[in-house]
């Protein structure tokens, strides 16, 4: 072993043509071997050591160990390089033979060519010298780095011929743009169901493998339909977005025919908008299904993460793909929710620009594709790009097919069928208002004026975030989830008053029997009418039965978005038997929808809510209204007129109201439900609907 000692070149020799080089000698490099194998990086007391020992200077001592370091890291990679191309010229050489294999395969039961097993094979060969194709890249560009020199890179291999079943999706004009996709890979398609599951229960490994490649389908047909334009995209209205232009975009995304089916029925919309909140976070909501429902408590009532594939990269997490389980509702007993398994795939382009897909998946693991309601997401999601002052341009796409085999409730069928009770511009109306309200619960400098009876700002904050928990708690109770079972009473009007009860033993709601009660209703009124005869005070002994008629002062304000409607407030009852009780109230509205939701809360718990102390043990047992647009054209007749506000429905002629109470039936959990409560529940529903008709005018509806 022989190294250079690093001396300088000699500087009496004006040209510098050559450079003195000083040969260890044996026993040297024998001393300098033995402490590498010992230590390869001395430090510089065992440096000077040795250049006492050895009769070297310290410099020489430290090129060699420098100089031995790199030899034995580039021994290292070109022997990984040659185990490497070896595997690589061995897999290779077994895809030619199972490619020739496979052209004279015969089936043993019939004589013929089989059917469907050599897809499947040749796609696994086709993902497995992908993935060793990745890694030769990987380690000789790390072997490059380290040898100073590009590493030579073995013959191509020869692609697999795809079958003729290989169809692409998305051609313009017959011109293929992105990765194809295959007949047995669109959405609802039933070929995932039949893969093999890892010994685990979790995703196998090929599952795996044709959900990646449907995902990143998913994502090119997503980006061109957000940055599609007129062509296949109609404007329906000012404020409720565009709809898909169906014939357009079959003749531009071509898909497999399947024959007709009077029950399927398609809803796709876009709409885009600013929202009061950076693109990070946004990311961070969505692949968060706590998060994510938390943001959309209207309208999701159950979300799960089945299996993570890929977690992304850390920070925007690019690359995120999730497979997921998720049940959307509109707030009424009498609208079945919407069941979605799919993917969720997260992708960063560029500075400041994020795209979310979703696209449905079908899996053998999971029976619930087998209700009333078949659901299927084509692709879907957001396309989001930072913006100045922390905003962000949102602009959303939904594309579902919905098999409906029960018809749709009579009162909620123009609202579901022209799409704009799961469309784009609800799911974008509803993600402006909660980032308001985000926003607002994060404000510090406020001052004594507007806290007015809250001490402090982190009292403020309690509030919030306790009015947050009664508006969740009131949406999943009146959910027409597979999690209720609704019983219908006769009495009030042909949709009756539907009842169910949930054993409650969470903390910060009262531990026992916990029955809800529920009733829905058209009335010829806008909804931002019948919001605001809701949410003010002022009216409101004409319909709050509890009340007994007494009036009620707002001792509390928390404005919580731009609207004035969206705020929480803290009511006392005048001449009331119960002084130490107040009503927790919160309304929030946008032009999607409104709700006006109301809990009873004791004095004592208020104070600790107002002076920042945690509420989450709190007991809240919340009741109120969701007011809906019947989506009908707009109607001049309405009572009141049509709403000309900003947050008002984009064209209705009428309102759809749930009006909803929960009861305590027995502090103890085993109690059994009883007729009393029934009763009651259902008198306290009864007369609250005649007391709005009769404060509306419009008792005959």
């Amino acid at each position: 072993m022989e190294g250079g000692s690093g001396d300088d070149q000699d500087a009496s020799d004006p040209q510098r043509k050559k450079k003195r080089y000083h040969r260890h000698t044996a026993h040297q490099i024998q001393e300098l071997e033995a402490m590498f194998k010992e230590n390869p990086h001395p430090d510089e007391k065992q440096r000077l050591q040795l250049s006492r020992d050895l009769s070297l200077e310290p410099r020489q001592i430290k090129f060699w160990f420098q100089n031995r370091r790199t030899q034995m890291k580039a021994q290292h990679e070109r022997a990984d390089n040659c185990a490497l191309r070896a595997e690589n010229d061995k897999i290779r050489c077994e895809n030619i033979a199972i490619r020739e294999a496979l052209k004279n395969v015969i089936c043993p039961s019939c004589g013929g060519p089989p059917v469907g097993d050599d897809y499947f094979d040749e796609q696994k060969l086709r993902l497995e010298n992908a993935r060793l194709k990745e890694e030769l890249d990987r380690i000789s560009s790390i072997t490059a780095k380290y040898m100073g020199r590009p590493i030579p890179q073995l013959p191509p291999v020869q692609p697999v011929t795809m079958s003729a079943l290989d169809l692409t999706v998305g051609n313009f004009g017959g011109q293929g743009i992105g990765p194809s996709l295959d007949l047995d890979l669109l959405p609802g398609s039933s070929s995932l169901a039949g893969l093999p599951l890892s010994s685990g229960g979790g995703v196998a490994e090929l599952e795996k493998s044709i959900m990646v490649d449907l995902a990143t389908n998913a994502m090119d047909e997503f980006l061109r339909l957000v940055q599609a334009e007129e062509r296949l995209w109609m404007k329906t209205s000012p404020e409720a977005g565009e709809v898909l232009n169906l014939d357009n975009y079959e003749r531009v995304f071509a898909r497999p025919s399947q024959g007709k089916n009077p029950d399927l029925r398609t809803e796709a919309s876009r709409d885009s908008g600013l929202v009061i909140m950076n693109g990070v976070a946004l990311i961070d909501m969505l692949v968060d299904p706590n998060k994510w429902m938390e943001m959309f408590p209207t309208i999701i009532s159950r979300a799960r993460i089945i299996e993570v594939l890929s977690p992304g990269l850390p920070g925007n997490r690019s690359g995120s793909l999730q497979l997921m389980h998720a049940e959307l509702q509109v707030l009424s007993p009498l609208v079945s929710t919407r069941e979605f398994y799919f993917l969720r795939y997260c992708q960063h382009h560029g500075p400041g620009s994020w795209a979310v897909v979703d696209v449905s998946v079908d899996s053998a693991r999971e029976t619930q594709f087998n209700s009333l309601l078949q659901c299927r997401k084509f692709p879907s999601g957001c396309l989001i790009q930072d913006m100045p002052n922390g905003y962000s341009k949102v602009t959303w796409v939904e594309h579902v097919e919905i098999e409906d085999k029960n018809p749709t409730h009579r009162i909620y069928r123009q609202l579901i069928h022209s799409g704009m009770a799961f469309g784009a511009h609800r799911w974008l109306a509803s993600l402006q208002r909660m980032c308001e309200r985000v926003a607002s619960l994060m404000v510090t400098s406020i001052s004594a004026r507007d806290l007015g009876v809250i001490p402090s700002p982190d009292g403020r904050r309690s509030m919030m975030k306790l009015a947050q928990r009664m508006i969740n708690n009131f949406c999943s109770s009146i959910s027409a989830s597979s999690s209720h079972r609704w019983t219908a009473l006769s009495g009030l009007n042909d949709d009756g008053v539907r009842v169910t009860t949930h054993k409650s033993t969470d903390p910060g709601q009262p531990n026992g029997v916990v029955l809800s009660a529920a009733t829905s209703l058209w009335l010829p009124v806008s909804p931002q009418n019948i919001f605001n005869f809701f949410r003010d005070e002022r009216t409101r002994p004409q319909w709050d039965v509890l009340s007994s008629g007494n009036a009620v002062q707002e001792v509390a304000h928390i404005a919580n978005g731009s609207h004035p409607g969206n705020c929480i407030s803290l009511l006392r009852a005048f001449n009331s038997s119960q002084n130490n009780m107040l009503i927790l109230q919160e309304s929030c509205t946008d032009s999607s929808g409104s709700l006006v939701v109301y809990a009873p809360i004791d004095v004592t718990a208020a104070n600790i809510a107002m002076s920042g102390e945690d509420p989450s043990y709190i007991a809240l047992l919340p009741s109120g209204f969701t007011i809906l647009p019947d989506g009908r054209p707009p109607d001049h007749n309405l009572i009141g007129g049509p709403s000309t506000s900003s947050s008002s429905s984009s064209g209705s002629s009428g309102s759809l109201i749930t009006v909803a109470f929960q009861i305590l039936v027995s502090s103890l959990p085993s109690a059994k439900l009883n007729l009393e409560s029934v009763t009651t529940v259902n008198n306290l529903i009864s007369t609250t609907v005649q007391q709005i008709k009769a404060a509306l005018n419009c008792s005959g509806a």
